[in-house]
């Protein structure tokens, strides 16, 4: 569960750090229902910039965000693509949930929420005394780093050496503390060794978005929620809810699907990973490069038993997509050959390589089970190829000028030719092996319990979590309360 006790003397500074900086906390149910904000903030918000490093911004982190850049307030139904059976191949419906209008320009700035706020409203992270540690695989930290600007404490954000030049140059524009270790998205190991080095530091307060609670209930409140609301949305008549698919980085996103599981029981619920380091598919290593994803061990908030299918994408696939998205030859073939229409193309830039690879397991997913029309799958796009523009000028070079020959073989090969292989549907005792994996890491390697890791699989500890988001709500009702920022503004 998440630690909520107080500590008066430390939640008095915050108090105070926040009155003379003007800073007012969300609760979780506006960032689920952003039409209960205080009308006095989003008059404030719209003379502000997505992106600002303002305070009001806490209030944007939300899947309910107006799709602009500069002023924008909410909306009930939140931004996503559609994509087509032209494009997948498949005959379902395959939505996705748009992390680029989040400030930062992905979905993780609200993990990294769901992880400060428990300790912040409660004193146990004291923002004039603490550096706040953001152990990450590129984006998780750049949420961190931001938030923690806003609020006014200083952020670390510690990365993979190999991770995309923007997620770097990002980071030193606002000023966060960068340590990029070695290796790549695969390699957690070597982020968890430096991150048990800074703690040794009573300085540095430690946000391991791997265990912290607060990233799962974040995702299990907010996000799934929005993803109901998207479905309820766009659904016609005879559709139902069949399947969503998340990569697995932290497993925060997937935890969402806890609460989809409960709304729609008959979904099914896939995590996937990179075929070139299939840990959980084949208890396997290596590494891989679709960035925002770390593998080589299970994170302690992967919420395993509910878990039904493993799916596993060649990073391949998803590198050549991003190409054909961001080429214009790539988007004149399948406007002209494709027949892929205008509103998705103009869309395709809202999927970073994680949120292609998210689409890819649900097309795997939407071919195993012969998913038919009135079928729906959902995902989320966690950022935009906006984060990765070296990285297409990186494939540019290695492969040389795209046409449209090479966009044809690009969407018939690692797209409309995917195949059900790579993938498993998960019995208990299949489950409960890959929940047994976490021993290695978590137990053996960072200080866990093996009865802690038992209770995770045979007691109730998710719904004790999936609790707490009431008693967190009253905490920071509380601590704006008694800042009295809001009679400020």
């Amino acid at each position: 569960m998440i630690d909520l006790t107080i500590h008066p003397e430390a939640l008095e500074r915050n108090l105070r750090n926040a009155r003379e900086n003007n800073i007012l906390i969300p609760t979780f149910r506006q960032m689920k229902h952003p039409e209960s904000i205080p009308d006095k903030v989003k008059e404030g918000l719209k003379s502000v910039g997505l992106w600002d490093v303002n305070p009001l911004n806490l209030f944007r982190i939300t899947w309910k965000n107006e799709a602009k850049e500069y002023g924008g307030l909410f909306q009930h139904v939140p931004n996503y693509v559609e994509l087509p059976s032209s494009l997948t191949g498949v005959p379902c419906r395959i939505v996705a949930m748009a992390g680029k209008w989040f400030p930062t320009g992905c979905h993780k700035v609200g993990a990294s929420f769901g992880c400060l706020a428990p300790r912040l409203v409660t004193g146990q992270f004291d923002v004039t005394r603490h550096k706040a540690v953001w152990p990450s695989t590129g984006n998780y930290c750049r949420g961190g780093a931001f938030n923690s600007k806003l609020l006014g404490a200083r952020g670390v954000a510690i990365l993979p050496a190999g991770m995309s030049r923007e997620r770097f140059e990002w980071l030193e524009s606002i000023g966060a503390e960068v340590i990029a270790t070695p290796g790549c998205e695969s390699n957690v190991k070597e982020i968890f060794d430096k991150t048990n080095e800074l703690r040794q530091d009573p300085g540095c307060m430690i946000f391991n978005q791997f265990e912290e609670m607060g990233n799962h209930l974040w995702h299990y409140q907010v996000t799934g929620e929005a993803l109901s609301a998207l479905f309820e949305g766009i659904k016609r008549p005879g559709d139902r809810l069949s399947g969503a698919c998340f990569t697995s980085g932290s497993a925060g996103t997937i935890g969402c699907g806890d609460y989809l599981k409960e709304v729609y029981p008959g979904m099914k619920l896939a995590v996937g990973e990179a075929l070139q380091c299939p840990t959980i598919l084949n208890n396997g290593f290596g590494d891989h490069r679709i960035e925002g994803i770390g593998d080589k061990h299970i994170p302690w908030i992967h919420d395993v038993k509910n878990t039904d299918m493993v799916i596993d994408i060649d990073d391949e696939d998803s590198q050549r997509l991003l190409r054909l998205f961001a080429e214009e030859e790539g988007l004149r073939y399948l406007a002209e050959e494709a027949g892929v229409d205008a509103q998705t193309l103009e869309k395709l830039s809202w999927m970073g390589i994680s949120g292609i690879a998210n689409v890819l397991c649900c097309v795997k997913m939407a071919k195993y089970y012969e998913f038919t029309a009135h079928d729906v799958v959902v995902t989320v796009l966690t950022d935009s190829a906006a984060m990765y523009g070296s990285r297409v000028a990186e494939l540019a070079e290695q492969y040389g000028p795209y046409d449209r020959r090479a966009a044809a073989i690009d969407h018939h090969l690692h797209l409309l030719g995917l195949k059900t292989d790579a993938m498993a549907e998960l019995n208990y005792y299949d489950r409960k092996r890959i929940h047994n994996l976490k021993y290695y890491t978590w137990v053996e390697q960072q200080g866990r319990t093996a009865e802690e890791l038992d209770a995770l699989w045979y007691g109730d500890e998710w719904d004790k979590v999936h609790a707490q988001v009431g008693e967190l709500d009253a905490l920071i009702d509380q601590f704006n309360t008694a800042s009295g920022v809001l009679g400020q503004l």
